[in-house]
C-alpha cells in the first residue's frame, strides 16, 4: 500500500531526513515514534505530498507521488495535528464542503456523508456550529474529513493529543476500527497509545528509521538478557547465593524500596548470561533445595525503555551529529555552488539583453 525507498529531504540550514526506506501493506496500523525534531512531520508532509523529497521515490497503492501526485494524493486521508476545521460552519456544511474539493462524485455525497457521521459518532450533531464542538468532536470531525473520500492510506499526526482520558479511549477505539478497513500510519508520542493500536512500530531518530518492529517481540529484539522477578520463601542470605549458582544466571539484585524484602519472603530481579531462559533451572533448583517459590514473572522490555535506548543513546547521537554536520557542509557547498550558477546565469541573460537592446538601436540608426 505505501513504499518510501530511500527518501531524503535536505534544507540549508536545518535537519532533514534521510534515506528513509519502510513499506506498509493493507491492514497495518504502524505507529510513527520520535523526540521532537527527529523528522516525523517532514517524513508525513512528504508521503502526503505537501513537500517534495531531494531524494528517493514514495508510491501509495503503486502510485508514484512524483508523477502521479493528484491521483496518489486520493488515495490519502489526512488528519494533522490541528484538524483543519473552519469554525464558523456547521458540521454538516463542513462535510459538503469537503466531499466537493475531495471529488466525491455529487451522486455519493450525501450518502457518503450520513456514513462519516454514522461511522464516528456524529448524529445529531450535524446543525451544530464547530466552534461550539468539544475537543473530541473537533478529532472526530478531523477523522471525517479524512475518510470522507473513501481513501486507502490514513495518516494520523498526533490525534489523541489534548484530549480527555475519555476523549482519548473514544478516539482510538475509533482508529482501531478505522484499521480494519484503511492502512493507518499514526504519529504520536504517547507511547502506550502504540502498545493499545499498533501492530507494527517505526522509531525515526535524527532524521533516520532506528527501528522497524511488532511491539510485541520487542522484548526478543532488543532485549540482551532473559529477566524474571523471583519471590522466594526462605533467608535472603541464602537463597540469594542459591539463586546465584544456577546455570545461565548472570545478575541477581534484591529488590528494594516499596516492594523490599520482607519477612520469610525475598523478592530478587534475576537476569541470564544471555538470552536464555532460565526460569526451568530457577524452579528445579528452588524446588529441590525445599525453598518455594511464591511468584515468578518474565520482565519484558517495554516501549518505552527501547525508545529511550534508540533516542539517546550518547554514542549514536555523536557519529549521527558528526554525519550530519558533514552532510550540512557538503549541502552549504552545493547551496554555494547553485548560487553561484545561478548568478552567472543571470549576468549572462543580462549581458544577452544589452546585446540585443544594442542591435536594436543600431538597426534603428
Amino acid at each position: 500500500m505505501l513504499e518510501v525507498k530511500q527518501v531524503s529531504k535536505l534544507y540549508e540550514n536545518q535537519r532533514g531526513v534521510k534515506e528513509i526506506d519502510f513499506s506498509m501493506q493493507r491492514g497495518e496500523i504502524v505507529g510513527f515514534l520520535g523526540p521532537n525534531g527527529a523528522g516525523k512531520t517532514t517524513t508525513m508532509r512528504m508521503i502526503t505530498g505537501y513537500i517534495n523529497p531531494t531524494r528517493g521515490s514514495i508510491h501509495v497503492d503503486g502510485l508514484s507521488m512524483a508523477d502521479h501526485p493528484k491521483k496518489a494524493r486520493r488515495k490519502i486521508g489526512y488528519l494533522p495535528e490541528t484538524p483543519p476545521l473552519y469554525p464558523e460552519m456547521s458540521v454538516l456544511s463542513y462535510l459538503k464542503f469537503i466531499a466537493k474539493i475531495k471529488d466525491v462524485p455529487a451522486r455519493d455525497q450525501k450518502k457518503r456523508i450520513e456514513e462519516v457521521v454514522d461511522k464516528l459518532g456524529l448524529a445529531g450533531r450535524e446543525r451544530q456550529i464547530i466552534r461550539h464542538l468539544s475537543k473530541g468532536y473537533k478529532q472526530r470531525l478531523g477523522l471525517a474529513q479524512a475518510i470522507i473520500h473513501k481513501p486507502d492510506l490514513l495518516i494520523l499526526d498526533e490525534p489523541t493529543s489534548g484530549l480527555d482520558p475519555k476523549q482519548i479511549i473514544e478516539i482510538r477505539q475509533l482508529i482501531r476500527e478505522l484499521g480494519e478497513n484503511h492502512t493507518v500510519l499514526l504519529s504520536t508520542h504517547i507511547l502506550p497509545e502504540v502498545n493499545a493500536i499498533c501492530n507494527r512500530v517505526l522509531i525515526i531518530n535524527q532524521g533516520r528509521i532506528v527501528l522497524d518492529e511488532n511491539p510485541e517481540h520487542l522484548g526478543q529484539t532488543m532485549a540482551d538478557s532473559f529477566e524474571v522477578s523471583l519471590d522466594v520463601k526462605g533467608p535472603a542470605d541464602v537463597v540469594i547465593p542459591l539463586v546465584k549458582s544456577v546455570d545461565g544466571v548472570g545478575t541477581v539484585e534484591e529488590r528494594r524500596g516499596e516492594e523490599a524484602s520482607s519477612g520469610e519472603v525475598v523478592h530478587l530481579h534475576v537476569k541470564s548470561a544471555d538470552q536464555t531462559d532460565i526460569r526451568e533451572q530457577l524452579f528445579y533448583t528452588l524446588a529441590e533445595a525445599k525453598y518455594p517459590i511464591m511468584e515468578m514473572r518474565r520482565e519484558r522490555i517495554s516501549l518505552e525503555d527501547v525508545f529511550l535506548r534508540l533516542t539517546t543513546d550518547e554514542q549514536g547521537l555523536q557519529a549521527a551529529e558528526k554525519e550530519l554536520e558533514l552532510e550540512h557542509k557538503e549541502l552549504q557547498a552545493l547551496f554555494k555552488q547553485e548560487k553561484h550558477r545561478g548568478k552567472k546565469r543571470a549576468e549572462q541573460a543580462a549581458s544577452a539583453q544589452e546585446q540585443e537592446n544594442g542591435d536594436n538601436k543600431g538597426g534603428e540608426g
